[in-house]
């Protein structure tokens, strides 16, 4: 009996552990499920408010560009006339609806009306394919230039009529293009006026859709802009190798070279020295190797000075006769194949006048790029005086043997006189006095040659007349 009792005791308590065992594993494996779903419930809650945070921002951003693209297509397209029709529109409409005014409400409606009706007149423009081309890129003052305007229709709907704006200049010229099928090109020539000398930037191209009373418009340029040089006005003048300079193939120095044109003296021979340059006599005389010795020949050159101060001017036109009178001689100058430096005033600020001096150089490479920079320059108030840019000149311009002083008529006879201190001894200088109202006239003034024009026909007169 005591046996089968301890049997059972037994069995139960196993039936017991294999029971706890099981609650304790089903918990164990609930409380699990549990975690885990609560786990991808947090991660389902957190990737829902990222997803709503990036749409957000999103969102907020187009919003953003889509406000910042109408206000600018607004700004753009509203002329000042628009503006007042737009104010018309939002304040006296509801004005007269809150009080009752007939003539505030007329005045509303028909605002919005003009609105309504303008429209349609900004539809296409950007169809267009325009083209603006010039036959030449430089030209002398004094003429025109007749640029082609090509417009062509590339959608596959007729065009209304519009306009194409080309800027020339400061001015601006109006092109109006009839209604243009599809395909369809239209060509017209646009005058520039080259009257005057300088650089003339023709473009960028402006095609305009507008309403005939203006209220909106819309532009669109294109990015082609074309630069028209001007060139001064110049004559022909007599070579620069006869009258005031004659000394093409240089001038000897005082340094001692071994091998030049102008022969100096005879040494004895040191290791290195050129067998070509043995005196042969002298060797047979001392029994010893001699050699020649030379005198370095230095290359002369020419350098013309153009003042830009604006006192040293009494005109517009005393300063573009001196500006050709440059081109003259520099362009005669290169052509001989001199060596040439041109420069002229540099524009200072008044507070630093007094510690700063500069000059600025013209290209020279050929006749071109001279003309180029002459197109360009202008005269300033805050330019150097011409005693000034002679000084510098005479450090910047090396070997020079004749300098031209181009300058105006409010020059003294005392200023003009002085000028010939302000270079080396060596040095011809000859002052180029441009005035319309004086006799042309050629002087010696203390050492500077004074040569007084009153139109650009007399610098070459009396070039031509000096020089023989």
């Amino acid at each position: 009996m005591s046996f089968h009792t301890e049997s059972r005791r037994s069995q139960t308590s196993n039936l017991a552990r294999t029971s706890t065992q099981t609650r304790s594993a089903t918990h164990t494996r609930y409380a699990t499920t549990h975690t885990n779903y609560a786990g991808r419930t947090n991660r389902s809650t957190t990737l829902t408010l990222v997803g709503a945070v990036v749409l957000w921002m999103r969102l907020s951003r187009a919003v953003r560009i889509g406000v910042r693209a109408s206000v600018d297509w607004v700004g753009e397209t509203v002329t000042p006339a628009g503006w007042v029709v737009v104010t018309a529109a939002i304040v006296l409409l509801p004005l007269g609806l809150v009080f009752g005014w007939t003539e505030l409400i007329v005045t509303g409606w028909v605002a919005v009306a003009l609105m309504l009706i303008s429209l349609p007149f900004l539809a296409g423009g950007r169809a267009y394919s325009v083209d603006f081309t010039l036959p030449v890129d430089r030209v002398v003052a004094g003429s025109e230039v007749l640029g082609t305007l090509t417009v062509t229709n590339i959608s596959k709907r007729i065009e209304l009529p519009g306009r194409v704006d080309v800027p020339i200049g400061q001015g601006l010229a109006d092109v109006y293009v009839p209604l243009l099928r599809a395909g369809q090109v239209h060509q017209e020539h646009v005058r520039v006026p080259a009257y005057r000398r300088g650089v003339i930037d023709v473009g960028p191209v402006t095609t305009v859709r507008s309403d005939p009373l203006g209220v909106l418009g819309r532009e669109v340029a294109w990015a082609d802009v074309n630069r028209l040089f001007v060139h001064p006005v110049t004559v022909s003048i007599p070579s620069t190798s006869a009258g005031f300079v004659r000394d093409l193939e240089g001038n000897p120095t005082s340094d001692i070279v071994d091998s030049d044109i102008s022969f100096h003296a005879i040494r004895e021979y040191a290791p290195g020295d050129g067998q070509r340059h043995i005196h042969w006599k002298s060797t047979a005389k001392t029994g010893k190797l001699m050699v020649r010795q030379f005198e370095e020949s230095r290359r002369s050159r020419l350098a013309i000075v153009l003042s830009l101060n604006k006192a040293e001017y009494a005109s517009e036109d005393e300063f573009e006769m001196a500006v050709s009178a440059t081109g003259s001689l520099g362009v005669r100058a290169i052509r001989d194949g001199r060596d040439l430096a041109v420069v002229a005033s540099e524009e200072i600020p008044d507070i630093v006048r007094s510690s700063i001096r500069s000059v600025r150089s013209l290209s020279v490479v050929s006749t071109r790029t001279l003309l180029d920079d002459l197109a360009a320059i202008e005269t300033s108030a805050h330019a150097m005086n011409v005693e000034d840019v002679c000084v510098l000149a005479a450090q910047v311009v090396p070997d020079m043997s004749i300098a031209f002083v181009v300058c105006g008529g409010t020059m003294t006879a005392r200023r003009l006189q002085a000028l010939t201190l302000k270079f080396a001894g060596n040095v011809q200088v000859v002052a180029v006095l441009c005035n319309p109202a004086a006799q042309p006239s050629f002087r010696d003034l203390a050492g500077t040659s004074v040569l007084t024009i009153g139109v650009l026909d007399d610098f070459r007169s009396l070039l031509s007349r000096r020089a023989t």
